[in-house]
């Protein structure tokens, strides 16, 4: 039993693993689907549940906003991680995707303010916090469900399409924010048009729930859950014994925190960059980084696949440092490319909620500083091709990481062991990169400042990495219940 693809049925192997794929991955991207959709329509939901001027309400606007359902992700890691390692992959994951359409439904039947007073914000407060606790537990059991079944020669790739699901979360929101925005007025949109894309993912976590229901637990798990073999205490065992506490640290500061901010750097912050900082039209941001998520991401089962061949580590030490020594380059490229000349930001902050504005600046016929206006005529091509390349080196480094993270922890205690530095590292060091940015490029009006952030992160993930991480490729997971059942 050296391979899972062993416990498939005869002649039914690969679509069983497709069937556990498409499981997996559609149930993963609607819970990025509705974790983005929030952000994505954040300056429809500020005036609707968020009085002006109200100290508190505008502060828990805030954190409800920027920071709750990025930090609360670890602690759904550990709680759902919990259930996964006692309980099963396959429960805990039914019970993440239920909370995560379940909440963001509810946003989309939420009272607005002028309605329901106080409890409106406090409830999407709530909602937001349901909202990260759920995705904190997702990620790690739709990773561990489908690593669990599939052949070890082939992790890489087939855990890979788990991979592409933020990504194409991301890629959705924005098509249905775009395309929600066209198919009304703007008035209509602020009315009423804003809670469609909360209410349509009932549709979306319905299907997905009714597909996930249909499927058995991990076979690994249901192995070793059956010899009695499973951890009584999987947060204990995980984090207080020293052996499994090492990997969990070095997994984080070898892999996961570098992860984070160039995912959020080749998707968010070139996002940002392209519509606070370079002053180009909102909704051509949105299409320039649309396509440019759609052409690459075939290239994170490429790079899956060749993890399977030359090994996990050292591409992901790759994509570390090519983007620490290309970010800067590529984004001086993106300014001359918005063709509006960007020299530097001034910012204003407001009094009641603490938020930075940035006011983009430019250089005049006299050589004075002004505002700069909108960009004009900015060659889109350029834009799409630079925005690809940082897209690139998410793929070269979030393909294979979740065949790393599987293979880097025992079956007993791996679903609460990966989840939490992954969502370290995604969650708090990756999720508050664009508000690092944007306060770095406040104080010092360089607009290449908020870039400092992930380049010294990503250094120091490749220099840990290079040195402690350990090479998982080839590691036959089935080895430890197999070995633990030997006379």
């Amino acid at each position: 039993m050296a391979t899972p693809a062993a416990v498939l049925t005869p002649g039914g192997a690969e679509y069983g693993i497709w069937r556990v794929i498409m499981a997996s991955s559609v149930g993963t991207m609607i819970e990025w689907y509705d974790f983005y959709i929030f952000g994505s329509l954040a300056v429809y939901l500020s005036p609707k549940f968020y009085p002006p001027g109200n100290d508190t309400l505008a502060l828990i606007a805030y954190l409800s906003t920027f920071a709750v359902g990025f930090i609360v992700r670890p602690f759904g890691a550990l709680f759902f991680g919990r259930i996964g390692d006692l309980v099963g992959r396959k429960y805990a994951f039914l019970v993440t995707l239920s909370i995560m359409g379940g909440a963001t439904a509810l946003i989309g039947l939420l009272p607005t303010y002028k309605t329901a007073g106080w409890f409106a914000p406090i409830a999407l407060l709530l909602i937001r916090v349901l909202q990260g606790l759920a995705l904190g537990g997702e990620y790690g059991g739709a990773a561990v469900y489908v690593a669990e079944h599939v052949p070890d020669n082939k992790r890489g790739f087939y855990t890979s399409f788990i991979q592409i699901t933020a990504s194409l979360g991301f890629f959705v929101s924005i098509l249905v924010v775009l395309g929600t925005q066209s198919a009304m007025t703007k008035e209509q949109l602020a009315d009423w048009g804003w809670r469609v894309p909360f209410l349509l993912s009932v549709i979306l976590v319905s299907i997905s729930l009714y597909i996930r229901l249909k499927m058995r637990e991990s076979p690994i798990f249901s192995r070793i859950k059956a010899a009695g073999m499973t951890s009584a205490k999987p947060l204990t065992e995980a984090f207080t014994v020293w052996p499994n506490l090492k990997r969990v640290l070095i997994s984080l500061f070898g892999a996961t925190a570098g992860q984070g901010v160039i995912w959020y750097t080749g998707q968010f912050y070139a996002l940002f960059y392209l519509q606070a900082v370079l002053k180009i039209n909102a909704r051509t941001g949105y299409i320039i980084v649309a396509i440019a998520l759609l052409l690459a991401m075939p290239f994170f089962t490429l790079f899956g696949a060749l993890s399977d061949r030359v090994g996990r580590k050292w591409l992901m030490m790759a994509a570390c440092l090519l983007s620490i020594v290309s970010y800067i380059p590529i984004y001086k490229q993106m300014q001359a490319a918005a063709g509006n000349n960007v020299v530097t930001v001034r910012s204003t902050t407001n009094k009641v909620t603490g938020a930075i504005s940035l006011t983009p600046m430019t250089i005049d016929a006299a050589g004075q500083q002004v505002p700069a206006k909108e960009a004009a005529n900015p060659n889109i091509p350029l834009l799409v091709l630079l925005v690809f390349i940082q897209v690139m080196f998410v793929c070269m480094i979030y393909g294979p990481i979740a065949a790393y993270l599987v293979e880097a922890f025992p079956a007993r205690i791996r679903y609460t062991s990966l989840s939490l530095p992954y969502h370290i590292g995604n969650g708090v060091f990756g999720g508050l990169l664009p508000l690092i940015g944007l306060t770095l490029c406040a104080r010092t009006g360089n607009i290449y400042a908020g870039l400092y952030y992930p380049v010294i992160v990503a250094a120091i993930t490749l220099v840990t990495g290079s040195l402690l991480l350990k090479e998982t490729h080839g590691t036959l997971i089935w080895d430890e219940y197999n070995q633990a059942k030997q006379p």
